[in-house]
């Protein structure tokens, strides 16, 4: 069924006409993000704050990253003992076990007790705002007041790429355009203006922050090193005018000095972190306005920039040459480089109109699936996988959680774009011996996939992470999706294969064989953490039950796919892991008192839903146990991806009427702001596991999965208008380029 992608992707550009201080837009690739405010740049950072949840200061959401910004701060001697040094023993089917613990508590709002070595090891390494680019005017002490603009008119061309920006201030009337390069670090920025007093922007670049939330420390100007340079290696010049502190700058200290060069370059070095910054444009002069600011000065009419952060600070204007060769410098090029990229990205894989439906919720639930998939691409489609808040802010210090991964990627897959999934899967890769040692530390074979982590793969001291389960199974559901998304190319199940069996391997050692069958035995906790302090008595988790069986089983698939004889021990555990717990009619989220608690994640529904049909789990019991979680659960304590859980749950089991209303039930964590971010609080105003979550439950409902309704109308309870299963009467969907799930 043809969909007309251009007039659906249009109907949701997003414009803003005032500071809406929780929903900045961004622009970037996967690999790299600006998120700006209404000036089109980063002027105004107060105005977008970003609480900790801890109470150790404010952030701002306008934050620049890229996916290798990382920057650790040195321990100091009472702090640096390593993981070793915050390890406790546990009791386990497999002998006594060391695992990484924490010795301290957490809350929502407080952390307490935690060692010198604890703080460290969770503050660190931490997600690095590259810099801050503001506005600046030779007429104007600082930034612009928010209070001096007026005529606010701000443009996000979600088929472009390209944020339009307009307003006047001081009396002129500006225009900037601002975009982000495909496949560069650098963002583009085009700032024109009615006659008056030169303008440009500035550059502020602060320390690395382990606090919650903000990725950047601007008290600490003595231990971080900013030197200006132009591109031929030549030193800038120094302005004369006092250090701006943490604003955006100030032009107070620009001095007139030697002619406009090529481009400038900003050497920057925090510790062991070196990166550069490369700023290149037509009748640019740049100067030192700080010890940590640059001011760079266009004409009375405005300036055009190309403004790239460089890894490792390499010299030279090709530094980053190996990964951006042949990519233009200006910003007509790449502006036009944004456009293609993003034309590209909407004409692949699946699409979505929902405009032929008469239930009145169908435009908000496009906007939200046309905006998700523009943010999930911006933040989630890089060489790691994701933070919770992408690359806009650092939620838990900007490391990524990795059962959160699958609902952080899982969809590109299934909306054919799955070289998008493939990137962040493959850092699986590079951690993968890690993922042994640790499995060889708990006496098991195969690897063991940490929770909170950075780029090194090494898992953070928590009394909830290290003993979760459900991340582990992820791997091989990342794996088939991928090779479903390309299920004639023979290299995805030899390039994915040994990911998949070293997973299977562990996953298969760890279960306890006792009478009952096997089990999922302590320590653990489950993916609805609310069980955390009883995690050496917890067991059978109904969800990872349900993953386990279903992943034990694809994996057993690849290995003859690999050409390996199967393991029939893999099917044997699948076939013999308890069934469980069921209570009252419904399944229990845990298969020990308290049994279910009626708060946080209602995760037994994953067990079919996420999970597709598996021995283990009746279809009709599980019916009973998504409408007694639809009748009463804590809705408002549940998180982002819960509601898309529950949707695919209502799928599968054919509720066609139940699944859109649960996927937009109007809870607080269920919201979608103008800019498309899922917002869960104060803390926490972006929350793109929602974002996944709801597009992997779009792909579901309306693309359907093997041996299921499909495209067959009708096939659904209350009739499927469009062929897509899991919406009923009131719902016209067209779609087309859906990959099945599982």
């Amino acid at each position: 069924m043809t969909v007309d992608r251009e007039a659906v992707v249009a109907r949701h550009r997003v414009v803003v006409r005032g500071i809406l201080g929780q929903s900045p837009l961004a622009v970037g690739n996967g690999e790299f993000a600006f998120t700006l405010d209404v000036t089109g740049l980063q002027s105004l950072p107060g105005r977008y704050p970003l609480p900790d949840r801890y109470g150790q200061g404010t952030g701002t959401l306008l934050g620049t990253m890229a996916q290798w910004g990382w920057h650790s701060v040195p321990p100091r001697p009472e702090q640096a003992h390593g993981l070793a040094s915050v390890t406790r023993p546990y009791d386990t089917a497999h002998g006594r076990v060391d695992y990484v613990d924490l010795g301290g508590s957490l809350s929502a709002t407080e952390q307490s007790g935690l060692t010198a070595s604890e703080e460290w090891l969770r503050g660190n390494p931490h997600r690095l705002d590259l810099g801050r680019i503001g506005l600046w005017t030779a007429d104007a002490d600082g930034p612009p007041d928010p209070a001096e603009l007026s005529g606010v008119h701000q443009d996000l061309d979600l088929a472009t790429g390209i944020v339009t920006s307009r307003f006047r201030w001081r009396g002129r009337r500006f225009t900037v355009r601002t975009a982000a390069h495909p496949d560069r670090d650098a963002v583009g920025i085009e700032v024109t203006a009615r006659d008056g007093p030169p303008v440009g922007f500035t550059l502020a670049f602060p320390y690395g922050s382990q606090a919650w939330g903000n990725a950047a420390d601007w008290s600490r100007p003595e231990a971080h090193r900013t030197t200006l340079l132009r591109d031929d290696g030549s030193a800038g010049g120094d302005g004369s005018g006092p250090d701006p502190g943490s604003g955006s700058g100030s032009g107070s200290g620009v001095t007139d000095g030697p002619g406009p060069g090529p481009g400038w370059r900003v050497e920057r070095v925090l510790d062991a972190t070196r990166y550069a910054v490369r700023v290149t444009g037509p009748g640019l002069d740049a100067r030192r306005t700080g010890p940590h600011h640059v001011t760079v000065r266009g004409g009375p009419a405005g300036c055009s920039a190309v403004v790239e952060f460089v890894r490792d600070g390499a010299p030279g204007p090709d530094a980053s040459a190996a990964r951006h060769e042949g990519a233009a410098d200006g910003t007509g090029q790449l502006f036009a480089a944004s456009a293609a990229g993003w034309g590209s990205f909407w004409a692949s894989g699946a699409a979505v109109d929902l405009s032929g439906s008469t239930d009145g919720r169908a435009p908000e639930l496009e906007r939200r699936i046309v905006l998700s998939q523009y943010l999930t691409r911006v933040h989630c489609a890089g060489s790691t996988p994701p933070a919770e808040t992408g690359l806009t802010a650092n939620s838990w210090r900007g490391k990524f959680h990795l059962e959160m991964h699958w609902w952080h990627a899982a969809h590109f897959a299934a909306w054919g774009r799955p070289g998008l999934l493939e990137r962040g899967l493959a850092w699986y890769e590079t951690i993968l011996p890690a993922a042994r040692a640790t499995a060889r530390g708990q006496r098991l074979p195969g690897a063991r996939w940490p929770k909170q982590t950075g780029p090194d793969g090494e898992e953070t001291p928590s009394d909830i992470g290290p003993f979760l389960l459900w991340q582990q199974p992820h791997p091989i559901h990342l794996a088939e999706l991928l090779r479903r998304a390309r299920p004639d190319d023979p290299g995805v199940v030899e390039r994915w294969a040994p990911l998949v069996l070293d997973t299977a391997a562990f996953m298969a050692a760890l279960p306890e064989h006792t009478t009952r069958g096997f089990e999922l035995a302590p320590p653990l906790v489950p993916a609805q953490e609310s069980y955390a302090a009883d995690r050496r008595g917890m067991r059978n988790p109904t969800f990872e039950l349900a993953y386990w069986a279903w992943a034990l089983r694809v994996a057993d698939d690849w290995r003859a796919r690999a050409g390996l004889p199967r393991d029939g021990r893999w099917r044997r555990i699948a076939a013999r892991l308890v069934r469980p717990r069921v209570r009252d009619g419904v399944y229990a989220a845990v298969d020990v008192p308290p049994y279910t608690l009626r708060t946080d994640h209602p995760s037994m529904l994953g067990a079919l839903g996420v999970v597709p049909r598996t021995p283990l789990v009746d279809p009709a019991t599980m019916e009973r146990t998504l409408l007694s979680v639809l009748a009463d659960w804590d809705w408002d304590s549940a998180w982002g991806w819960d509601f898309p859980m529950a949707a695919m749950t209502a799928t599968r089991l054919g509720r066609a009427d139940l699944a859109p209303g649960v996927l937009l039930l109007d809870r607080p964590k269920n919201h979608y702001l103008p800019n498309g971010h899922n917002r869960q609080d104060d803390s926490l105003p972006l929350y793109l596991p929602g974002n996944g979550g709801l597009l992997a439950a779009v792909a579901l409902m309306a693309g359907g999965w093997e041996g299921g309704p499909g495209t067959a109308p009708g096939a659904a309870r209350g009739g499927v208008p469009g062929g897509a299963p899991g919406f009923g009467r009131g719902w016209t969907v067209r779609h087309e380029g859906f990959v099945p799930l599982p």
